[in-house]
């Protein structure tokens, strides 16, 4: 009975070892692959051999020496599940949970009943209806946390005004009037706006607005009010 113990003992630390080994030769060899990437996590995947890696607002799954990295989607086929959609949207919402609400610009119901990050550009035709639409979601209990991704790019008329919106004294009123086309006092502080960006970039940002639910989830492009409030309620 010891001899087994001893052996079932054995088998787990060398398996411990492996795991250990596995992970250090994929964040070497990725580390050499992609220098510029920040490897969060290496853990084995649920298919046997290929192990799940995650940097910043990706997923990818490598083998076990690092020689191969794959991008795609995993799926349980029996179940019927997405099984990388649903850790990314664990990893967008711990994501935005690390950026902070400081670093937003928050429109709030008086009785808050749900939760959205909006990734907006100003000059963005959809994301000026959906801002036009504010009251609406509020009404529906729904707190809007907007952030920036200026399509055009950092240096923009889109950026610069992202930038002035968020030096003024006043961020909401200022986005409301930048949104409506009315004109802004150019201005220049320190600001989280290439935050947003390289965020929403992580996220597979195709288009603006894109909407994140607060279990993760992307609704990409304009939701009206009361659909985005059955939305997450469903959720």
């Amino acid at each position: 009975m010891k001899k087994i113990s001893h052996l079932l003992a054995l088998s787990a630390a060398m398996a411990c070892g492996q795991a250990v080994a596995d992970e250090a030769a994929i964040k070497k060899a990725l580390s050499e692959f992609m220098p510029e990437g920040k490897i969060d996590a290496v853990k084995p995947s649920e298919i046997q051999g290929l192990y799940e890696v995650t940097m910043g607002g990706n997923i990818f799954y490598a083998s076990e020496d690092g020689k191969y990295l794959v991008q795609g989607q995993l799926f349980d086929v029996q179940a019927k599940k997405n099984i990388t959609e649903t850790k990314l949207a664990g990893v967008r919402k711990a994501e935005l949970d690390k950026l902070g609400e400081q670093k937003m610009i928050i429109f709030k119901p008086e009785t808050p009943k749900h939760t959205v990050s909006v990734f907006t550009d100003i000059d963005c035709g959809y994301c000026r209806k959906l801002h036009s639409e504010i009251d609406q979601y509020l009404a529906q209990g729904i707190t809007v946390r907007y952030m920036f991704f200026p399509r055009a790019g950092k240096g923009s008329d889109s950026y610069k005004k992202a930038v002035s919106v968020w030096c003024a004294a006043d961020r909401n009123k200022a986005l409301t009037s930048a949104k409506k086309g009315e004109s802004l006092d150019s201005k220049s502080c320190e600001n989280p706006v290439d935050e947003h960006m390289a965020l929403g970039e992580a996220f597979g940002m195709n288009g603006t607005p894109m909407i994140v639910t607060q279990k993760g989830n992307i609704l990409p492009g304009y939701v009206p009010a009361a659909q985005l409030a059955k939305i997450l309620a469903s959720e």
